[in-house]
């Protein structure tokens, strides 16, 4: 009995000792938590409880010059369905209607969505995808159909809300317009006025502090936020959307006639260098052109003859050599150093001046010229071509410009062959921007000015940054080579390469060039077509360039031809579709047709008739007040000026009788 009574005692005092040390190990370890660890314990509830709150700020639009809304952002939705949300009796009673609803908005078969959502309720799906890509007026209409109107966890309806970025007038100046991504590993990326200008159009983000409270719901703490969002400025560009229209069209046009690759055009604004309108199309594996690739700004290339421009402004401005000086095509065929430079014109034009061989985009002609009087120095031709900064980029507004190249005497790749290849636009490397912005210079008066796509900044009406017209070069050559540039660009479209475009009633200048590309290989040979100019000739207002890579060789690739007829149409519809803004500058201006048509017709009003006038060649307004005032009732057939008159001239005037005017 005592043995067994000392047990029970041990154990007892066993149990206590175990007991007092787990009370000491608490101890100490409330102790730690509460001195020692305390602050990451409270830290940690603190942020499990309580947390700030992205609040995304809104994105900025971008407009065109004339206040069209080019991108913007909205809300898209995508719609899911919890399958084992609803109640059976829900489920059943309200599936039907539910169906009938979502076919006729969506316009899938009724019959569909029930058979997809009774597979969704077998298969217990709590995440069955029901339409993505939905407007906010589709979504609201959605959430009120039969059983989804019942909320997320009576009708099981879940929604995914996210900000897209839509261009409201469609493909209008897209590539340049641009885009903002993330990529898969989580950088950022993206191209055109976009990114760019991301800092001004995304605004800055706000935070609120908000508190977790039952059914993982959170609310707000307090009433203001910790940092207030900060919406995006609004960017106004240089783009003009009747112009952007036409050049748009007629270059797709074009570029599906001849099956093109690819190609590009830019109208710029003479006098300030913005940018009015730019496309660029490639064709996709289907036959389709879209704009992927901002050509005009990115690709730089042997731009063929129109660089030939460079050659006249080197020879005038050295005074070596004239518009009339004569050189011999030689039968069309000149060679350097074992290697041949052609005529388009098999066996050549013969001796011609300097001038019509610009005309005629003689390569043998210009370069002669060039390689006669570069030859021993050919720096001095290079150093022509650093003056007037085409050897560096731009500098645009946007990223991902083309490198030029031009090559340097002394280079390892400076070969005999060098300079006379350069002189018709080989060996060297352009974008076409910039092609274009030397001549929008020769267009204003020598005045080379930078190409830019973003004029303003705004918050609403406040104006954050503006943009004005950036000078290169102040005046890239002399009046006297300018004005003898001038004359030459007309004449290309009057009477040389360019003349199939000559119209008397519109006035353009410019030169066509045909470069070949690829021609290391001559099975892969094969051409780029380019227009580059201005309009009006007298008094230009906009300059633009045209560039198709890989038109159809049994269809055409001459620039005159391919690229060419994108200029003219865009020229010409310039000034007849885009609403003028032109103010009447003076009423008191004597116009000299209208001064005899005015004589004419007031020497024969003044006449004291005996016989009926001779009104033929007249207009018909005027026919008409000059036969009333005689008292002779007039009838009009046609408009135009007076072709036929029922009275003959000289025949008695009889008052209130009828003659009859045939207009044409």
């Amino acid at each position: 009995m005592e043995v067994t009574d000392k047990h029970i005692s041990y154990r007892i005092y066993l149990v206590a000792v175990v007991i007092f040390l787990m009370a000491i190990g608490i101890t100490v370890k409330l102790t730690n938590i509460q001195w020692v660890e305390g602050e990451y314990y409270r830290k940690l509830a603190k942020e499990r409880s309580v947390k700030n709150f992205v609040i995304p700020a809104n994105k900025g639009n971008i407009y065109s010059s004339d206040g069209s809304l080019l991108a913007t952002s909205i809300p898209n939705y995508k719609v899911r369905f919890d399958a084992m949300a609803p109640k059976k009796e829900d489920f059943d009673k309200n599936l039907q209607p539910l169906c009938d609803s979502l076919s006729k908005l969506l316009g899938k078969p009724s019959q569909f969505y029930k058979t997809e959502f009774l597979r969704a309720r077998s298969t217990r799906n709590r995440y069955y995808l029901v339409a993505r890509n939905l407007s906010y007026t589709e979504y609201m209409k959605i959430k009120s159909f039969p059983l989804f109107n019942k909320g997320a966890y009576r009708g099981g309806i879940i929604t995914e809300q996210k900000t897209v970025r839509e261009h409201p007038i469609g493909l209008v100046a897209e590539r340049t317009i641009g885009y903002e991504r993330i990529r898969p590993n989580g950088t950022p990326d993206g191209k055109g006025i976009e990114w760019a200008f991301r800092d001004y159009l995304n605004g800055k983000d706000g935070k609120r502090l908000m508190q977790k409270m039952a059914k993982g719901q959170w609310k707000p703490i307090r009433d203001e936020n910790e940092v207030e969002p900060q919406d995006g400025y609004d960017i106004i560009s240089t783009i003009d959307v009747y112009i952007q229209d036409i050049a748009h069209h007629a270059l797709l046009k074009q570029l599906e006639y001849y099956e093109a690759e690819h190609g590009c055009v830019v109208v710029m604004e003479t006098k300030t260098g913005e940018v009015k309108a730019i496309s660029n199309l490639g064709r996709d594996k289907d036959g389709n052109y879209n704009e992927t690739v901002n050509y005009a700004v990115a690709e730089s290339h042997e731009p063929g003859s129109t660089f030939k421009l460079i050659d006249l402004i080197a020879l005038f401005e050295d005074k070596v050599a004239d518009t009339s000086d004569i050189y011999d095509t030689k039968g069309g065929e000149i060679t350097y150093y074992n290697r041949k430079v052609r005529d388009s014109k098999k066996g050549g034009y013969g001796k011609i001046s300097l001038g019509r061989g610009f005309e005629l985009s003689s390569n043998t002609v210009l370069v002669q010229a060039v390689f006669d009087n570069y030859k021993s120095n050919p720096q001095k031709y290079v150093d022509h071509i650093k003056r007037l900064k085409l050897h560096e980029p731009l500098g645009l507004q946007i990223k991902g410009e083309g490198k030029p190249k031009i090559p340097q005497p002394g280079d390892k790749d400076w070969y005999g062959t060098t300079l006379p290849w350069m002189a018709y636009g080989y060996g060297v490397s352009m974008t076409p921007l910039q092609t274009l912005t030397l001549y929008n210079a020769v267009a204003n008066n020598g005045e080379m000015v930078k190409p830019f796509f973003v004029k303003e900044i705004k918050e609403w009406n406040k104006t954050i940054k503006k943009f004005d017209k950036e000078v290169i070069n102040p005046k890239i050559a002399s009046q006297e080579t300018l004005d003898k540039i001038k004359a030459v660009l007309e004449k290309v479209v009057k009477k040389g390469t360019g003349s199939k475009l000559y119209s008397k009633d519109f006035s353009m200048a410019g030169k066509t060039g045909t470069a070949q590309m690829g021609y290391s290989d001559k099975a892969n040979l094969y051409y780029a077509s380019s227009f580059v100019g201005y309009f009006p000739a007298d008094q230009p207002k906009y300059s633009c360039i045209v560039v198709v890579h890989k038109p159809s060789k049994s269809k055409g690739y001459y620039g005159a031809d391919v690229s060419g007829p994108v200029f003219k149409r865009i020229a010409q519809k310039v000034f007849t579709d885009v609403p003028s803004t032109n103010e009447v500058k003076s009423l008191e201006k004597n116009i000299p047709i209208q001064e005899k048509n005015y004589d004419t017709y007031y020497a024969n009003s003044s006449k004291d008739l005996k016989t009926i006038p001779n009104v033929k060649g007249m207009s018909g307004m005027d026919a008409i007040a000059l036969l009333e005032n005689l008292k002779i009732k007039v009838k009009i057939i046609g408009i135009g000026k007076v072709k036929k008159q029922s009275i003959q001239p000289g025949e008695p005037l009889l008052k209130n009788s009828t003659i009859i005017l045939e207009l044409s």
